[in-house]
């Protein structure tokens, strides 16, 4: 694994630049992809910028609320910028809810700007396996099959592996046309978060760091079930028919 990479004197964190370069990445495809969704690309970069700031807010505070004690007695390790002192899930209900609300300001359409918001979205989730693979985190169960790697003092399935090309697929699956389809919004979301939730079901089953409830039974999996079963439920009642058109949620 790659944890850091040495630039002149200075020694950076190999997955925070991948990161970066992601959202940068991820941006640049979404605004020019944006006008096949009758979104401006301007204001998806805006609501990403938006959703970032509460996102790194959201996962300080999570994760100093988880901490209380330790950040009462130096409360500038707030202000720190180490990246292992943010909780991942209470940064992204705030950029949820920030995202939302901004958009809602703006007066953007919901389902247009999440379809326009796919290929951002999927390039970091590329960008999030390879970050994941520089760092040595996301790691899979010991495996004697050929392609595993060596990690932790074991040959594990290369499940930061597995994450990179789920997520390279669903970007190539949902994909935008050169035109849209009035009366389709919400089909490439749809289909985006379908494809991520059974990307997951699978990896998390080769993944070592899943959380285990009763039985064997992962966490995470259960999520993604959920999640997958939702988003097809949803996909076939508002486009299960290719006559029939309808952009109610």
């Amino acid at each position: 694994m790659f944890p850091t990479v040495q630039i002149g004197p200075l020694s950076a964190p190999t997955p925070g630049l991948i990161l970066l370069f992601g959202i940068w990445l991820g941006i640049t495809l979404a605004e020019r992809l944006a006008p096949r969704f009758n979104v401006a690309g301007k204001a998806l970069s805006d609501i990403v910028f938006a959703a970032l700031l509460a996102g790194i807010l959201g996962a300080r505070l999570a994760y100093a609320v988880q901490s209380l004690p330790a950040f009462l007695d130096n409360p500038l390790s707030l202000f720190s910028l180490t990246p292992n002192m943010l909780d991942p899930v209470g940064g992204l209900l705030l950029a949820a809810i920030v995202a939302f609300f901004y958009g809602r300001h703006k007066k953007l359409a919901l389902w247009p700007t999440l379809d326009a918001l796919t290929p951002f979205l999927a390039t970091l989730g590329i960008a999030l396996g390879l970050a994941h693979l520089a760092s040595g985190d996301a790691y899979g169960v010991p495996t004697t099959l050929p392609w595993g790697i060596f990690l932790w003092e074991a040959r594990r399935h290369p499940t930061q592996i597995y994450e990179i090309l789920g997520a390279g697929l669903t970007l190539a699956l949902t994909w935008p046309s050169a035109e849209t389809v009035p009366g389709r919004e919400g089909k490439t979301f749809g289909c985006f978060t379908a494809l991520t939730a059974a990307a997951h079901l699978i990896i998390h089953g080769f993944r070592g760091d899943s959380t285990i409830l009763a039985n064997g039974i992962r966490l995470e999996q259960v999520i993604a079930l959920v999640i997958l079963g939702i988003s097809l439920w949803w996909l076939g009642r508002h486009f299960s028919d290719p006559n029939e058109v309808s952009s109610q949620p």
